[in-house]
């Protein structure tokens, strides 16, 4: 049930929003993922997707993904649902977003998202990195701009995750040496491209259908990385339509030898997930160090 102090919150922030007095006239819990709670909240001025935290527990990271969806948002070549409000009160720290109602996959859903996502790739910054930190899942990420992919990668993904499964005793110093002698291939590995905006966590579970049909991307993890970095994630948890990575090489051709970097590019979400969930997915990060 949603918290009396968060209702008030709720209707006195959509009152002025909307310049009109909004009521909830029905609350309904939804999935939002192991970290916050979250609920459609039916009002006389629409539906709204609404999540809520303890502030305390992860600051900041609903003003981050707001900041995210903004930044996806103006873009104007990917959907991303509509930010209405964020901010904290009492104890809680909440965001309010448009509520997406969905219906059957259009049939060129995986084509269209993969044009999407390569004309938003091909938005691009000087630096790797980006102008704040913020999270990927409820682990922070740290995104400190360089102009260079391997040291980024190296410094601001791997060794991150790296230090906090080794202060956790999640991972052997024997697999820390297996990543150091990779560290010294990445220059041949990696081809050279400029950086590129991406959803930083794009898996089966942060895109929903739209109201046309259409791919909607959500819970971002944002920063000007290797566009590779997308790609893999898309194929860490199931691959998405095979329609989706032709019409992507069509808009935006990768690197000859793409489909052999996704293991390096997820060693970074592979290593988020030790540090999420523990040991468990050590033998994965492992069998992808020893084919290097």
């Amino acid at each position: 049930m949603l918290p009396d102090i968060l209702t008030g919150k709720f209707e006195s922030s959509l009152s002025v929003k909307f310049n009109q007095v909004v009521k909830i006239l029905n609350t309904r819990p939804l999935s939002g993922g192991s970290i916050n709670e979250a609920f459609l909240l039916e009002t006389n001025a629409g539906k709204f997707f609404f999540k809520c935290n303890y502030a305390s527990r992860y600051p900041g990271m609903f003003e981050k993904e707001a900041m995210g969806l903004q930044l996806l948002h103006e873009t104007k070549e990917i959907d991303v649902p509509k930010v209405i409000d964020h901010g904290t009160t009492g104890n809680h720290a909440y965001i309010i977003l448009e509520y997406i109602d969905s219906i059957s996959k259009r049939n060129d859903f995986w084509e269209a998202f993969g044009v999407a996502l390569a004309r938003l790739h091909k938005h691009s910054s000087d630096q790797f990195g980006l102008d704040h930190d913020n999270y990927i899942g409820s682990l922070y990420q740290w995104n400190n701009r360089n102009q260079d992919w391997i040291s980024f990668f190296i410094e601001e993904r791997l060794e991150r995750q790296l230090k906090l499964a080794k202060d956790s005793g999640l991972i052997s110093s024997s697999l820390i040496s297996q990543f150091n002698n990779l560290y010294n291939h990445l220059p041949e590995i990696f081809p050279v491209e400029p950086p590129s905006l991406i959803h930083g966590d794009l898996w089966g579970g942060n895109y929903i259908v739209g109201a046309l049909g259409q791919a909607v991307i959500i819970d971002p993890a944002v920063y000007y990385g290797h566009r590779e970095m997308d790609i893999g994630m898309s194929r860490l948890f199931g691959v998405f339509g095979n329609s989706f990575y032709n019409a992507y090489n069509q808009e935006y051709p990768m690197k000859e030898g793409w489909k052999e970097r996704i293991d390096i590019c997820n060693l970074y979400p592979l290593m988020v997930h030790v540090n999420l969930f523990g040991s468990g997915y050590v033998g994965s990060v492992q069998s992808i160090l020893m084919k290097f």
